[in-house]
């Protein structure tokens, strides 16, 4: 996946949900074609396939689980994500916290699928023993801001920069992105002025009265 980028959790809103799903990821789609910007999104496990087939943007799964084939019931297996239609997965959200040989286990099962790694962290040391594990992305989240409609590129600037510096000292191939309160262009300007590639996040979009509308001032900065 190319930055800068914009990635969308669908958590599990109804506003994300089923048919809801497929409108909001061709919103995605639309303005991503409309703009150029990068973009991609992460439904629900239940949304993945319908969503992987009729976008052509970017889908990513919420979770894998660090499972082998078999008898793992209720398990995310990441052939499975893969098979599905999935590009990647999202790891050790704030929601979905993974412990640390869990996390190096994802990493590396995604790895050998070719599939991009997105591990979520939540500030300057836990990003840097993430990007030790060398995945595609680290993004960094005070859990603190996620939903509170305060971003942290301004409530916190110090953690995106000090996680900037910190990947780059560790593994200048991980890219930076960081979430918790984005929603709009000045949000998404000020964390990739910071050093960020790109944003992860959800609610700000997802809740819009019109998300495309949103997605839009989001991206118009870029």
């Amino acid at each position: 996946m190319e930055t800068p980028i914009v990635i969308l959790n669908f958590k599990t809103y109804t506003e994300s949900t089923g048919k809801r799903a497929l409108e909001l990821a061709g919103a995605c789609q639309e303005v991503a074609d409309e703009t150029g910007v990068n973009i991609a999104v992460a439904p629900q496990h239940m949304d993945l396939q319908p969503v992987a087939e009729a976008v052509d943007i970017p889908v990513l799964a919420q979770h894998i689980d660090p499972i082998d084939a078999g008898g793992h019931t209720g398990g995310v297996l990441a052939e499975c994500a893969l098979e599905a239609g999935a590009a990647g997965t999202l790891i050790n959200h704030s929601e979905k916290r993974m412990k640390l040989a869990d996390i190096e286990n994802v990493i590396s099962r995604t790895r050998k699928l070719n599939m991009a790694s997105v591990v979520c962290t939540n500030n300057v040391s836990t990003t840097a023993a993430a990007a030790a594990l060398k995945p595609d992305f680290v993004a960094v989240e005070p859990p603190e801001l996620i939903g509170s409609g305060i971003p942290v590129s301004k409530a916190e600037p110090e953690v995106i920069t000090g996680s900037v510096s910190a990947v780059q000292d560790i593994n200048p191939d991980v890219s930076v992105l960081c979430g918790a309160g984005i929603s709009t262009g000045e949000d998404m300007r000020a964390a990739l002025d910071l050093g960020a590639e790109g944003v992860l996040l959800a609610s700000g979009i997802i809740l819009a009265e019109s998300p495309r509308d949103a997605l839009l001032d989001l991206v118009s900065k870029v």
